[in-house]
């Protein structure tokens, strides 16, 4: 398992802007890339996929689709053509997604799905997702991002 250090909100940005930017062709043939976040409440998730998106061209203010469970946002600078930021925070059961589609975007190897709060839907995602944790640092605006395939 690696780990990344930040000190800052930006410097998270900083961070999955870059990472984004690595992205730039299929991760799988069997289906979309998936980027499972998770960590407690302020641990840096959101502002890390800020970073994502900017990193892909995308230059929509975002916030966490907590409420509307998911965004669609059209991906023009990669091979990519979408990518789906999914918040699973009120989700009581994973099979909630399925009557939005869910399945048949998770399939689709032209789709990156960043899902915050992944740790909720853990049963339904493939096991080739890339798990990205987010820990606390011991100062303020310090964070930990751990990540494994």
């Amino acid at each position: 398992m690696k780990a990344h250090k930040t000190f800052s909100s930006a410097e998270t940005k900083v961070f999955g802007e870059k990472l984004a930017k690595k992205f730039t062709t299929p991760y799988s043939s069997r289906g979309a890339l998936i980027l499972a976040l998770s960590g407690e409440l302020g641990s840096g998730k959101t502002t890390f996929t800020q970073g994502f998106l900017r990193g892909l061209g995308i230059r929509k203010k975002t916030t966490s689709p907590t409420f509307i469970i998911f965004r669609r946002f059209a991906v023009k600078s990669t091979w990519f053509k979408n990518l789906y930021h999914v918040d699973a925070y009120r989700l009581k059961k994973p099979r909630e997604l399925a009557a939005l589609g869910f399945k048949e975007i998770l399939r689709d190897p032209k789709n990156i799905v960043l899902i915050e709060w992944a740790e909720n839907i853990k049963s339904i995602l493939p096991k080739n997702a890339l798990w990205l944790r987010f820990h606390h640092g011991k100062k303020e605006n310090e964070r930990e991002i751990k990540f494994s395939a």
